[in-house]
């Protein structure tokens, strides 16, 4: 007897897949999980797929696809709004996968991820430019790629929205960024961290001293390569020591993501909670906040990118210490602006926040933009539109 596969197996096991992926993490998220998932062994998975990454990299592609057919049929900037918010509702895993996950990938593959979505910014730009014709080229991509992030921010919910509503609210925000004017734009600096951090001496440094080295030093690598392509090794000659020597310092590499992490919200938290606290009524604490969050992203861009792509390999105590912040965080800046915008319920908040995190998290890491003079006043502008404050 001749057994058939069920019509749609494989969009049924990426549909799984891409869920689990976005809710636990890659490294977190086994075949025999998505097998069960949808209701299958994982030997009948691998007659699908090869394994866990083509698994991720179709799950990436599948997201993709969609958005690029739908910008294709996109010829105005309502229309355009339109394509990304459908895509990132039907989509929803798809942020937390470019922006996380997809890093995994091989390079090839990163590379032409990229190619794409930089054809999709090219699209918006066009249609964008068409209506806008003042807009410089560049202006225009800093604007689309925005667009793009304000709607990956709906990914990093951690419940579902209600779709229509979601969408509608998307469709908002993509048109608020989009008409956001960015001539006479300021290259200065948005702000100054509250403290500095303690400089090491230049020769022989102290023991805290070159803690405090290591821990810049992973955050950077482990950002920009991923925790399991960091070795030990490498940490020390970041800071001019051997790999065993890090071992003075910490127990492991993974006690070292750990306290880096660690160390990136204290900062974070120091700068913006302290901006907020001073400032003289909710209008004022929600300007001051935004203004330290963005002048914290233009220095730490670090920071936020292994705050995002490395806390799912934690271990559970301080993945969950980690995951606590983040809704600690979020639930500040959200009843920080339901005090300004009384008429926003928790959702829509939550949604504008979102987005405006997304926004800027990739906007000082997003080249060739992130090397922009006027980065700082762009994203300070860019984050009242979403927020819908002036």
């Amino acid at each position: 007897m001749v057994v058939r596969r069920p019509p749609g197996r494989r969009a049924q096991i990426l549909a799984v897949a891409a869920d689990r992926f976005h809710r636990s993490g890659y490294h977190q998220v086994s075949m025999t999980e998505v097998a069960a998932g949808v209701g299958i062994t994982a030997p009948a998975l691998y007659r699908h797929f090869r394994g866990k990454p083509e698994l991720l990299d179709r799950a990436v592609r599948l997201g993709l696809d969609a958005l690029a057919e739908a910008l294709r049929a996109a010829g105005t900037t309502g229309e355009v709004g339109a394509a990304l918010a459908a895509v990132a509702v039907g989509h929803r895993p798809l942020g937390t996968l470019v922006q996380r996950d997809a890093r995994l990938l091989p390079p090839a593959r990163r590379a032409a991820l990229r190619r794409e979505l930089r054809a999709d910014v090219a699209l918006m730009a066009a249609v964008l430019r068409g209506e806008r014709p003042e807009l410089s080229s560049s202006d225009a991509e800093l604007l689309c790629w925005s667009a793009l992030s304000v709607c990956a921010g709906l990914s990093y919910q951690s419940a579902a929205p209600q779709p229509r509503r979601a969408e509608a609210l998307l469709r908002e925000l993509v048109a608020a960024v989009l008409a956001v004017p960015l001539d006479g734009a300021a290259a200065r600096p948005v702000t100054a961290p509250l403290a500095a951090p303690p400089a090491g001496p230049p020769t022989e440094a102290r023991p805290q001293a070159r803690r405090e080295e290591l821990l810049a030093a992973a955050v950077r690598l482990f950002h920009q390569r991923g925790f399991d392509n960091v070795s030990t090794d490498q940490l020390g000659a970041a800071v001019g020591i051997s790999g065993p020597s890090v071992y003075r310092h910490f127990d492991s590499k993974a006690h070292l993501l750990a306290a880096s992490l660690v160390r990136s919200r204290e900062r974070l938290w120091h700068e913006v909670d302290g901006a907020i606290a001073a400032a003289d009524g909710p209008g004022a604490a929600l300007a001051a906040g935004l203004r330290a969050y963005v002048g914290f992203a233009l220095r730490n861009g670090d920071y936020l990118g292994a705050m995002l792509s490395e806390t799912e390999r934690l271990a559970p105590p301080d993945r969950r210490a980690a995951v606590d912040f983040r809704r600690d965080f979020l639930r500040t800046w959200v009843g920080l602006l339901r005090q300004v915008r009384p008429e926003y319920d928790a959702a829509t908040a939550r949604i504008r926040v979102h987005a405006l995190f997304a926004l800027v998290n990739d906007g000082v890491r997003n080249r060739p933009h992130s090397g922009r003079p006027d980065l700082g006043d762009c994203l300070l502008r860019l984050g009242r539109a979403v927020l819908g404050v002036s």
